[in-house]
């Protein structure tokens, strides 16, 4: 059973780009498609997360009505929120819980 590689493709970025995709490959001992695949994906993940919270504040300043009504869910399926917990390193700062903004801690 032999492997198919993924099928691949040029784009054109400058030089200076592509030197610096190539360094970073270099001091990681990875390929420079790998490099740029993390990149992307690291993007995306971003985006997604800033996307989710500017949803989450459209709701909260349109329809309090609606975020008061979820949260009760939320509470009701879930129990009442750990004033201790912690998230998973990658995702700090990447989005701010509801209660940490009414206490005054800016995003």
């Amino acid at each position: 059973m032999s492997v198919k590689p993924k099928a691949a493709t040029t784009i054109r970025v400058s030089v200076a780009t592509r030197d610096r995709i190539a360094r970073i490959a270099r001091q990681e001992g990875r390929s420079m498609t790998e490099v740029l695949d993390e990149a992307i994906h690291d993007y995306e993940r971003k985006h997604f997360w800033e996307e989710l919270n500017e949803q989450i504040e459209r709701t909260q300043r349109e329809d309090p009505q609606a975020w008061a009504d979820y949260l009760a869910e939320r509470e009701l399926v879930m129990g009442p929120r750990s004033r201790s917990r912690r998230i998973a390193p990658e995702w700090e700062g990447l989005i701010t819980f509801p209660e940490e903004k009414d206490e005054g801690h800016p995003r």
